[in-house]
């Protein structure tokens, strides 16, 4: 079973809630429906088979992110990574990642769509921008290959600041704007 799109989605999560909220050694809870883990799995696993499948992982990926814990209420699964696992993402983080320059972009006072396309500009040439006009977000914005990373990033530009939301490619398919 091939566990590295789900390990590094992990990591990206812990790495973007660290540079927004700074680190700290803590116990990070992150949560998927079931839907998103079989995405990661690439399988259709229910829900007793994926608590099987998430004991192999967590065996996989216990020398570095330490033993996760994993819960469920229905099909919404909720993996505890230990303070050890949010350490290890804190002493690996390269600060001339993309995630890491393009937030410290957007925290700019002033960022404008420009400086947030530059950003993506500097880290590929293969960059997707589409103007959208459903009144979710104003643009989506990806890497066409995948690298740095393969999220779709959903910005909007509020006048004064910029915000965004990111989802894996499966999840933003499923929501269907």
């Amino acid at each position: 079973m091939d566990f590295s799109k789900l390990e590094k989605h992990i990591i990206d999560v812990i790495k973007e809630e660290q540079i927004k909220l700074g680190y700290r050694s803590e116990v990070v809870r992150l949560y998927y429906p079931l839907n998103s883990l079989n995405q990661f799995l690439s399988d259709d696993f229910d829900i007793e088979q994926m608590h099987k499948v998430l004991e192999d992982f967590i065996d996989y990926v216990e020398n570095r992110l330490g033993k996760i814990q994993v819960s469920n209420v229905g099909e919404r699964f909720c993996l505890a990574i230990p303070e050890v696992g949010v350490d290890y993402v804190h002493e690996h983080m390269d600060h001339t990642e993309f995630i890491y320059d393009f937030i410290k972009t957007i925290e700019k006072h002033g960022c404008t769509i420009e400086d947030v396309l530059q950003t993506f500009y500097h880290h590929s040439e293969h960059v997707h921008v589409e103007k959208v006009d459903h009144g979710e977000f104003d643009y989506l914005v990806y890497f066409e290959d995948g690298e740095p990373d393969d999220f779709r990033y959903c910005i909007t530009d509020e006048g004064c600041h910029i915000i965004y939301h990111r989802f894996m490619p499966g999840d933003y398919e499923d929501f269907a704007f």
